[in-house]
């Protein structure tokens, strides 16, 4: 039995923000996994490295994808690997700041389609004082048109289809980006009134980016469900 990768974060209180990013995505799925990547990084020690971490929001077809990065100090093998999302979590040692890497799982089909590491463009900067009030009169949209469909009409793909008309929207200070980015940007703990955004371009992905984090969608995928999904409780 080979012995487990272990990870040392090289800042103060990452262990924690990528357990927070964990919980955050299993409230929407129990069962979820997520890619984990740790590479070198170019220039820096050869010990050092950066962690990757993947996971999809339950977004319909199209979905999209959270991602949240952290610097490590130590690296000694490079990984590239599907993982539980929960056993992820509960190998997060946020005393000393490492996350021991679990065992493999046979990964889900969106785990073999990840967005480009380079080639990104910068297509605009949204100011967050523009952002965040369209995405909350969105989000109080969902909710006041939710709730005045009659109790027996209200199926899950009524629902979906309310979610779907209105998180694919495009965004006023961004018209490339959907509104599901941001949302799903909001839903992840990204996004808040005054952090500084930027949305970039690579082939047909789209990255909404914060201090905190970053969204990928697919520029041209189908029309999904929507974030019509209750998180699990």
């Amino acid at each position: 039995m080979s012995t487990p990768v272990r990870l040392v974060l090289a800042d103060a209180g990452e262990a924690a923000d990528l357990a927070a990013f964990l919980v955050r995505l299993l409230r929407f799925d129990r069962a979820a996994a997520v890619r984990l990547q740790a590479v070198r990084t170019a220039g820096a020690p050869e010990a050092a490295g950066v962690l990757a971490v993947f996971g999809r929001l339950p977004l319909g077809g199209s979905g999209a994808l959270a991602i949240r990065t952290a610097r490590l100090a130590e690296l000694g093998e490079q990984t590239d690997v599907t993982v539980s999302a929960g056993q992820l979590l509960e190998s997060v040692d946020e005393q000393v700041n490492t996350v021991l890497v679990p065992a493999a799982v046979t990964g889900p089909a969106w785990a073999g389609l990840l967005p480009p590491r380079t080639g990104w463009q910068l297509l605009a900067e949204p100011p967050g004082s523009e952002v965040f009030p369209e995405l909350m009169a969105a989000v109080q949209e969902f909710k006041e048109r939710s709730e005045a469909v009659p109790e027996h009409h209200r199926t899950r793909s009524v629902l979906d289809g309310l979610a779907d008309e209105i998180w694919s929207r495009p965004l006023t200070p961004a018209p490339e980006l959907p509104l599901r980015a941001v949302h799903a940007a909001y839903v992840m703990g990204f996004l808040r009134p005054a952090v500084p955004l930027t949305v970039h371009r690579a082939g047909g992905w789209l990255r909404l980016s914060a201090p905190n984090g970053s969204v990928a969608v697919r520029s041209a995928a189908a029309p999904g469900a929507g974030l019509g999904l209750s998180p699990l409780r």
